[in-house]
Formats: structure tokens, C-alpha cells, sequence
């Protein structure tokens, strides 16, 4: 369906423009001046596709985009046919419409730094199933919502259909936690490690691996940081970093001989 060939205007219409377009539409094919209401419904459904700005870019270049979960609405049309048929009819046409959907798209931390494209099959209002193609990029944020225009419900077909919203959720990982485009991890070491120094590997959730020096006289809560191995960034994709905390722990000694030596030599750094 062409909006701009129905309301007799080019695709560079300004705003004025379309918004004059429609009136001149709306008086010619309303119902109540004789005209054809299926001619008056799709008039009534250009303009509130083209007299908004983002409903028209998304028509002008249909994709899927980036969005908060808070989409602004379409412009109120009651003031539009305020002025051309008075305030009875505007409040007699109380916007309507389909109704958007929204459905979850569950991912794992490993999903976050590589991307992920999956399909999703959703039930309309109408009973009819439907499914989406989802493309989710390196560094997407639990909660963050892909809007697609006119994939939402479609039981009424007098109104343009809604709008499927995505909503990213991001399981939590057992070995990392996320902190914007960083990424923590905990490794505990034996006390002995950390009094003589020793060396750790680290495997990344991409699956690289990462040798740490554990310098000697290290204390517990240390943390260690390496550059460039964290969430790419949504945009940029330039990463973050990963750190390591250090924990410790202190291993159950029974042996008398090794208790004598210990105390031995705690009584030498004293």
C-alpha cells in the first residue's frame, strides 16, 4: 500500500503538506458526506503512518530498530478531526487500533559478545501464528527492545496492525558477571600461591585463553585487569576489560610436622 499515492502527495512532502493532503482526503471520502469508508480508512490510515516522524522513517526504510522499551505514540488525531468535523465526531473516534506485542528473547553472556540471530514465533491476538527473524548485535543490554513496525496484532482490520517489540534477556553466566563492558570474574588460590606467586589461566567466555602472573605477596582481594577482552560495545564495538578477584583459601593442615616448620617460619618474619 502506497501512503503517499493515497493522499495525493511525493515522497518529500513536508508536513504541512501531507497534513493538508489528509484534510482535503478525509472531507472528500467521509462516510458522513458520502464518500466510501474503505477509501476513508485508508486515508485515515496513511496519515497516521506519515504524519509521524519515526512511523514514516520506518516506512520510508523498513527495518527493525534499536529502541527503549517506551515508543512515543502516534500524533493525536483528534485535533485533526476536531478541526475538520468538530468536537463531537473527535471524541466519538477514539483511537483504536491494533495492539502491540511483546515477547522476550532470552540469550546467554556468550551471546552478548558474538551476536546472535534466532527465530521467534509468536501467537497473534488473532490466533494466527507468526515468526520473526532476530538479529541481536555484539554488546546488547539486558533489557533492551528491537521494534518492528507492523508485526504486532492485526484482529481489527479497519486500523494498520501494531508493532512486535523484542525485549533482550540476558541470563546470568555462573563463571562472569557483566558491569557495562566489563567482565569480572573470581578465582580463589590457595594461600601458598599467593605467598610464593604463581600463574593462572584464565578462559574467557569466548573460549581464549588468558595467562595472569600471580606476583609473590599478593593479598586477597587483589584484582587483575586485562584489556580488550570484554563487551564489545554496541556501536563502536571496541571492548572492555576483564578482571579477576582474588580470593584465597587456607588449607586444613594436619600434619604435625608441617604445623612445626609453618610456625617455624612465622616466627622468622615476625
Amino acid at each position: 500500500m502506497d501512503y503517499y499515492s493515497i493522499l495525493g502527495v511525493p515522497r518529500t512532502a513536508t508536513p504541512e503538506e501531507i497534513k493538508k493532503a489528509f484534510k482535503k482526503k478525509a472531507m472528500q471520502h467521509h462516510p458522513d458526506r458520502g464518500g466510501d469508508i474503505e477509501q476513508f480508512k485508508m486515508v485515515q490510515q496513511a496519515y497516521e503512518v506519515l504524519s509521524n516522524s519515526d512511523k514514516r522513517s520506518a516506512y520510508d526504510n523498513p527495518q527493525p530498530q534499536w529502541n527503549n522499551f517506551n515508543t512515543p505514540p502516534f500524533g493525536d488525531m483528534n485535533d485533526i478531526f476536531g478541526n475538520i468535523f468538530g468536537s463531537g465526531f473527535a471524541q466519538q473516534r477514539q483511537q483504536r487500533g491494533n495492539r502491540d506485542i511483546t515477547i522476550g528473547a532470552r540469550i546467554s553472556l556468550l551471546d552478548v559478545m558474538q551476536g546472535k540471530s534466532l527465530i521467534a514465533t509468536y501467537r497473534l491476538n488473532s490466533g494466527r501464528e507468526e515468526s520473526v527473524h532476530i538479529d541481536i548485535p555484539p554488546g546488547a543490554n539486558n533489557g533492551d527492545t528491537i521494534n518492528y513496525q507492523g508485526l504486532g496484532d492485526d484482529s481489527d482490520r479497519r486500523f494498520p496492525r501494531g508493532n512486535l517489540y523484542v525485549k533482550i534477556q540476558v541470563e546470568k553466566d555462573p563463571h562472569w558477571i557483566r558491569d557495562g563492558l566489563d567482565l569480572i570474574t573470581k578465582r580463589t588460590i590457595n594461600v601458598f600461591d599467593l605467598l610464593l606467586g604463581t600463574n593462572i589461566t584464565i578462559r574467557t567466555l569466548d573460549n581464549k585463553e588468558l595467562n595472569v602472573k600471580i606476583p609473590k605477596g599478593t593479598n586477597p582481594g587483589a584484582n587483575f585487569s586485562i584489556r580488550g577482552y570484554g563487551i564489545p560495545h554496541i556501536k563502536t564495538g571496541k571492548k572492555g576489560n576483564v578482571y579477576i578477584h582474588i580470593d584465597t583459601f587456607v588449607p586444613n593442615i594436619n600434619n604435625q610436622d608441617y604445623i612445626d616448620k609453618i610456625q617455624e617460619i612465622k616466627n622468622g618474619i615476625s
